[in-house]
């Protein structure tokens, strides 16, 4: 797991072929099964693999161009009125993309919460009113090589006990 978790990246470049159901399945799937705030489980997934709606898509995010050249992206919304959604659908966004790499799919995510898009696309999409735009991931196989980007160091970011 760590190496999935350390050589995962986002990736902007996409081959058309379609991704199986079956690893679709358990792309979302994983997302379920992220941890909630009190269990609320405040997510809901919209698979989008219609090419006019992922133009659409594309077109509406600003940092989303590539959305329209992956063969499926997935849009994860959550319970407005819940106070925890934005880390909730984050923790099931991150569980989706650690699946994909896990199953050699590519994946690059677009940040969705309270962006300028973020209203437009919950209507393209026709989500119901009471939902709030988390994320957008965009999933496909890619041959595009990616270097690690620079990090901070383990050393750099950790303390113990007090900052």
């Amino acid at each position: 797991m760590y190496e999935i978790i350390k050589n995962r990246r986002s990736v902007r470049t996409f081959l058309p072929d379609k991704i199986d159901r079956e690893d679709l399945y358990k792309i979302i799937d994983a997302g379920r099964l992220a941890p909630s705030a009190n269990n609320l489980q405040p997510w809901e997934f919209v698979v989008i693999s219609d090419d006019k709606i992922r133009a659409s898509l594309s077109e509406l995010c600003r940092w989303g161009r590539f959305i329209k050249s992956a063969p499926v992206s997935i849009a994860v919304f959550g319970d407005k009125n819940n106070p925890s959604t934005p880390l909730d659908c984050a923790a099931a966004t991150e569980n989706m993309i650690i699946m994909a790499t896990a199953l050699k799919i590519a994946s690059c995510w677009v940040a969705g919460y309270r962006k300028p898009h973020s209203e437009p696309v919950r209507k393209l999409l026709e989500v119901p009113g009471r939902y709030e735009l988390v994320s957008i991931v965009a999933f496909g196989y890619s041959d595009a090589e990616i270097s690690m980007p620079a990090k901070r160091s383990l050393e750099s970011v950790m303390h113990f006990n007090k900052f």
